[in-house]
C-alpha cells in the first residue's frame, strides 16, 4: 500500500463465525485491488459485544439483536474503524444516523438446518420433544407446524448451541444453514429445511459491509464487492421489517429471490404470534428494480391483516 494511504480497519464480532466472515471481506477486498496485499493493508479488529458477553438472557429482555452490533457501529463512528462486517440478519431495522451499508457479499443458502438427537424432520421429533433457540421467528413457525413442541432456550453462537445440544438441553435445534457452511460444520445437521416449512430470518446467509455514510473512498473500494442480487432481495426484505416496525419482539420472516431474468423479485414474508396460534403469510412480486416499494407492500399487507396483540408483543 501506498505510503499515502492507511490500513483499512474492519471491525467484527469475536465469535469464530464473525471472523470467518471478516477475513471473506478481507480475501475479497485484496482480490479486487491489487495494492492491498499486505496483512498491515488490511486489518480485522475484534470488538467484543453486550450481544455476546450477555448469554444467560433472552436479547428482548436486554435490548434486541442491535446489540450484536452496537460496541461495533460506536467504533465505526468514532472512526477507531473503518467498516464493520456483520450479518445481515444481525442488523437492526434502522442504522443509526451516520452509517450506511456499502456492500454485500453473495448471499450464501438462507435456510435453516436441524439438529435433533432423534429424528431427521420436524415431523418426526418426539411428542413434546424440546427444541432450542432464542429464536422468536424459529419459535412460531415452529409451534404453527408442531403446537406440542416444547420451546427452551439457547443461546451462544454455533458451536456453543451445538455442544449445548450434545449435553443434552434440548432434543433439537435449528442453526443458520450459511453459517455451518463457513464453519464447515454442516455435514454434522440432521438436515435442511425447506423455506416452504420454516421461513428465513431477514437478510439471513448475507454478509453486509457497514461504513460511514459519505465514505466515498472506501465506497468505491468496496463496490466490486457488491453482489447485485442479494442487495436487490435484502433491501426488499428489509424495506418489509421496516413497514412492519420490526424488533425481535415480533416473530417477522421474510426471504426475496431474483427470478432467472433478473428483472423481478419474488418475495414472501409472514408475521406470527409467538405461541404460533396465529400466521399471516404474504407473497408477492414486483420489479427488481425498486425492491423498497415491493417490501413496503408486503409489510403493509402483513400489518393490515394482523390483530393488534402481534404488535402489543413489540411494545410491551
Amino acid at each position: 500500500m501506498s505510503a499515502n494511504h492507511r490500513p483499512i480497519r474492519i471491525g467484527t464480532r469475536g465469535s469464530p463465525l464473525a471472523l470467518v466472515q471478516a477475513r471473506m471481506v478481507r480475501d475479497a477486498l485484496a482480490a479486487a485491488h491489487p495494492d492491498l496485499r499486505g496483512a498491515d493493508d488490511i486489518q480485522i479488529l475484534p470488538i467484543k459485544t453486550t450481544g455476546d458477553a450477555v448469554q444467560d438472557r433472552k436479547l428482548m429482555e436486554i435490548g434486541g439483536k442491535g446489540l450484536f452490533t452496537k460496541e461495533i457501529e460506536e467504533a465505526l463512528l468514532a472512526g477507531r474503524i473503518d467498516c464493520a462486517v456483520h450479518s445481515m440478519k444481525d442488523m437492526q431495522t434502522w442504522l443509526p444516523d451516520g452509517l450506511t451499508i456499502g456492500a454485500m457479499l453473495e448471499r450464501e443458502d438462507a435456510r435453516d438446518a436441524l439438529f435433533a438427537r432423534i429424528g431427521t424432520r420436524i415431523a418426526e421429533l418426539r411428542d413434546g420433544a424440546a427444541v432450542g433457540t432464542a429464536s422468536l421467528r424459529r419459535q412460531a413457525q415452529l409451534l404453527a407446524l408442531r403446537p406440542d413442541l416444547r420451546i427452551v432456550p439457547l443461546r451462544g453462537n454455533v458451536e456453543t448451541r451445538l455442544r449445548k445440544l450434545a449435553a443434552g438441553e434440548a432434543d433439537a435445534t435449528l442453526l443458520a444453514v450459511a453459517g455451518l457452511k463457513r464453519l464447515g460444520l454442516l455435514d454434522k445437521a440432521s438436515a435442511l429445511i425447506a423455506s416452504e416449512e420454516i421461513l428465513p430470518a431477514v437478510g439471513q446467509g448475507a454478509i453486509g459491509i457497514e461504513i460511514r455514510a459519505g465514505d466515498e473512498g472506501l465506497g468505491t473500494r468496496l463496490a466490486p464487492l457488491d453482489h447485485r442480487a442479494t442487495t436487490l432481495c435484502v433491501t426488499a426484505e428489509r424495506a418489509c421489517l421496516a413497514e412492519l416496525d420490526g424488533s425481535c419482539h415480533t416473530p417477522i420472516a421474510a426471504y426475496a429471490e431474483l427470478a432467472g431474468d433478473g428483472r423481478s423479485l419474488r418475495l414472501r414474508s409472514l408475521i406470527a404470534l409467538p405461541d404460533g396460534t396465529a400466521v399471516h403469510r404474504d407473497e408477492r412480486e414486483g420489479p427488481a428494480a425498486d425492491p423498497v416499494t415491493l417490501g413496503r407492500a408486503a409489510g403493509q399487507r402483513l400489518k393490515a391483516a394482523a390483530e393488534p396483540a402481534f404488535f402489543r408483543m413489540a411494545t410491551a
